[in-house]
């Protein structure tokens, strides 16, 4: 078998499937598992799929930047923003992430309900501009990619604030992976937030379900719950749901 065309059936095992076992599909095709992981490595390399141990994951598409990914599954993305919003009661102080879904968040949430938030995004910041709420921004070295404060003196700031909740953005959720993006540094800042609040909800639009980024932000575990609009039927959604993971449901499919 060519390579390319290795390639495409590994790709369509990782639409069909989510996952793919370096080990079984060699043996199932024939072929040595040192081919495998070299087209593993190829495909991860250009950005279609994320290796892990013993084989790869679909790449998540929310890795874009952050205009590009203003256009990715933006009708998802607002039904998330409105089921999170609706977790926030009036005088609760708030920790929003940077990103477009907590962006749709902030078009969500009543101008006029009075409550604290903290970000460290300028773009989130600069949107609540004519809300009631009172606004905290965290600086530090500007991460352009997300348009978000990243580096030691964000994560030093973030040490010092607390709050009830934590809206956390990320670009891949698995059930075995847990919440990853693709920056480390941007990981270690989400940490960082995620350690200051009572309560962290992962936002969880449909293209991010089931796909993985390179550095990982959190287990599973490690939230509160996960707030989606993906189908109850989508094979990630059942490993969380078994897991005893709270799915929050966003709308729309069930």
């Amino acid at each position: 078998m060519l390579a390319a065309a290795r390639k495409y059936l590994l790709l369509e095992r990782l639409r069909r499937d989510g996952r793919i076992v370096a080990k079984e599909i060699a043996a199932e095709l024939g072929l040595s598992e040192d081919s495998i992981r070299r087209d593993l490595r190829e495909l991860d390399h250009a950005g279609l799929a994320v290796r892990v141990y013993g084989g790869a994951l679909p790449a998540s598409p929310a890795v874009a930047d952050y205009a590009s990914r203003m256009s990715v599954a933006p009708e998802s993305k607002l039904r998330v923003a409105a089921a999170a919003v609706a977790l926030i009661e009036p005088g609760a102080t708030v920790i929003l992430d940077g990103g477009t879904t907590t962006r749709a968040m902030v078009d969500a949430l009543p101008t006029t309900l009075e409550c604290t938030v903290i970000t460290h995004s300028p773009t989130i910041a600069a949107a609540l501009l004519e809300h009631t709420a009172e606004v905290f921004l965290i600086g530090g070295r500007l991460f352009k990619h997300s348009a978000v404060a990243s580096g030691a003196a964000a994560v030093e700031a973030a040490s010092r604030v607390s709050a009830d909740l934590f809206f956390l953005g990320v670009t891949g959720v698995h059930a075995t992976e847990g919440l990853t993006t693709g920056d480390p540094e941007e990981a270690a800042m989400k940490r960082a937030l995620a350690s200051r609040a009572a309560e962290t909800y992962v936002l969880a639009s449909e293209e991010k379900v089931g796909t993985a980024s390179r550095y990982r932000v959190l287990p599973i575990e490690g939230v509160a719950g996960v707030v989606t609009d993906a189908d109850h039927t989508d094979p990630t959604m059942r490993d969380l749901a078994a897991a005893g993971i709270r799915l929050i449901h966003a709308g729309g499919r069930r």
